[in-house]
């Protein structure tokens, strides 16, 4: 009975160890997560203080029409990826249909892909100058645009169903997992009383998959405040768009960072519904959540059905684009090939490595340490430690040049003084900026899986180390870190792909002649040259499909499933 006790609290509250734990964890925690919470008081300081304040002008001008525009994406890419994400979810988990087992872990691929790269393929390919309007003016004989209408590819319409394409996977994901947790109990009963399949999951596993679901959405939307490249190309108008010309074009910081603020306000929000719409929710497991789930028998007609819903997204979100890219790449191969190609590969294979280890090493100090301390001050150190990844990438890099910059001018100006030399930019303008800056947005995913893999390590292994002598460093070296090595290594993996992906800030933080494949992607298609950006494109979507087959897996093997 002790140890069931233990095991529900993380935290090793016994005397004995309470007395023999060092404070170092304690300390190296607080200091860890006052690094990487500091770009964001750094924005709301700058927001509050700047040297020239243009909030008027802004407020009478541009920022009515930026937060407009932003809350429309944001609403149309929410509705799609409802719309997707619960679809497919509930087929692959409830119904029986041909190629029900590849669409489990296929539904996820346009998770790689990101929205940027999707924008470019699908631009050039439905453009007027594209294959399809070009062979539609061959079949109906049409001379140019007047004589025929076709959507536009290059607006807000268009960047909605471009991000909803590759992020209703968040959606998928989390609604998958609330979906296999549930008791079989529920869906027997639902049928008893006569209600379909339709009615059972409106009726009883909605409602209940609704705080994952939540998450999820949220998720998606805070990804689309951070999306810069797509809003970019298509000359959406968002917050995103007006933070870089305030800072880009007009070149006043104190403005970009009352538009970062307003971003901060926007992700608040969305957290603070999220937790407010389950509030009084409180759901306990079931005894049968482990029980075989029977899947749905249906009709040929309506298995097909299934099979369209989960084929639409797949083939729209990942098969041509994927395809687009592998045939663009094959062809222009040999221009895309170059030294500049290569150096720009190595650079964000080292920049996102460093960033993976880096938030590992971060992560594990601070779960570590709050299974070590597990009182009120490191619980919310782990909540400031996790800010960085519900910032805008765009908002983050704002924070991080702030007090970079700011260390640079001071150092350099106290080696003038004294030393009679100039130190010149020692942090910002180097890639030391864009390390840190991935290491803040995504420390949130290592830390988080490191302390959820904790939870489930039960105390009394921490307690049996220490009998045999040994410190809290040692038990976890010893102990803890050879039990997280799956947890690490997907973790780590995560992170390399989120900062493969990473645009805004890194085209924002990167130093001078320095490019990366995602803003070597963003010069080629700024410049409508698609073909020689597929090969670069093509490196990132593959990096991203490792992570996701683990993510699959491990989601299917939860549940037994008949």
């Amino acid at each position: 009975m002790t140890e069931v006790v233990s095991s529900a609290n993380p935290g090793l509250s016994q005397p004995l160890l309470a007395k023999r734990t060092s404070k170092r964890w304690m300390i190296s925690a607080l200091i860890t997560t006052a690094i990487v919470a500091l770009p964001v008081f750094s924005v709301l300081y700058l927001a509050l203080f700047p040297d020239e304040n243009i909030w008027p002008h802004l407020m009478e001008t541009t920022l009515p029409r930026y937060l407009t525009t932003t809350i429309k994406l944001m609403i149309g890419v929410g509705i799609l990826t409802l719309i997707i994400g619960l679809s497919t979810a509930w087929a692959v988990t409830m119904c029986e249909f041909p190629g029900r087992k590849f669409f489990e872990w296929a539904l996820l691929l346009p998770f790689a892909v990101p929205a940027y790269v999707i924008a470019y393929v699908y631009t050039s390919l439905l453009d007027y100058a594209g294959p399809v309007q070009k062979a539609l003016r061959e079949w109906f004989g049409w001379q140019n645009a007047a004589d025929y209408w076709f959507p536009e590819i290059r607006s807000l319409e268009g960047a909605v169903l471009m991000i909803g394409l590759v992020l209703y996977p968040y959606v998928y994901l989390l609604g998958r997992a609330a979906f296999m947790e549930q008791s079989p109990s529920l869906f027997a009963v639902s049928r008893s009383l006569g209600h379909s399949a339709i009615s059972t999951f409106f009726r009883v596993v909605l409602p209940i998959a609704r705080p994952a679901i939540a998450v999820g959405l949220s998720l998606v939307l805070m990804e689309t405040l951070n999306d810069f490249g797509t809003v970019d190309f298509f000359a959406v108008q968002t917050l995103t768009l007006g933070l870089f010309d305030t800072w880009m074009n007009l070149g006043n910081l104190g403005g970009a960072a009352q538009i970062a603020t307003t971003m901060l306000m926007f992700v608040v929000i969305l957290v603070t519904l999220e937790r407010y719409s389950r509030r009084r929710q409180q759901q306990f497991a079931a005894r049968d959540n482990r029980d075989p789930i029977h899947r749905f028998t249906m009709s040929f007609p309506r298995q097909m059905i299934c099979l369209a819903v989960c084929a639409v997204p797949l083939v729209f979100g990942f098969i041509i684009p994927g395809a687009t890219l592998g045939y663009y790449a094959w062809e222009y191969f040999d221009e895309s090939w170059n030294p500049n190609f290569i150096r720009n590969t190595f650079n964000s294979l080292f920049l996102s490595g460093t960033a993976a280890l880096t938030t590992l090493l971060i992560g594990v100090t601070l779960a570590y340490s709050r299974r070590l301390h597990n009182t009120r001050g490191m619980q919310v150190l782990m909540r400031l430690s996790s800010l960085g990844y519900a910032m805008p990438g765009a908002v983050l890099a704002v924070g991080v040049i702030i007090p970079l910059a700011g260390f640079d001018n001071w150092f350099d100006g106290l080696m003038r003084d004294y030393f009679g030399f100039s130190t010149g930019l020692l942090l910002s303008g180097t890639a030391f900026a864009l390390v840190f800056a991935y290491t803040v947005r995504f420390l949130a995913v290592s830390a988080g899986s490191v302390e959820s893999a904790l939870q489930k390590i039960t105390p009394s292994m921490d307690m049996a180390s220490r009998s045999l002598g040994h410190t809290p460093g040692k038990t976890l070296v010893k102990v803890h870190l050879p039990m997280l090595r799956g947890t690490l290594v997907t973790a780590a993996l995560v992170v390399f792909v989120d900062c493969m992906k990473e645009l805004p800030a890194t085209l924002i933080l990167r130093p001078f002649n320095y490019e990366t494949l995602a803003t070597y992607v963003y010069q080629f298609a700024s410049d409508e040259q698609l073909y020689h950006s597929a090969l670069p494109s093509l490196i990132i979507v593959l990096a991203g499909i490792i992570p996701i087959i683990l993510m699959s897996r491990s989601i299917s093997n939860s549940r037994t499933m008949t």
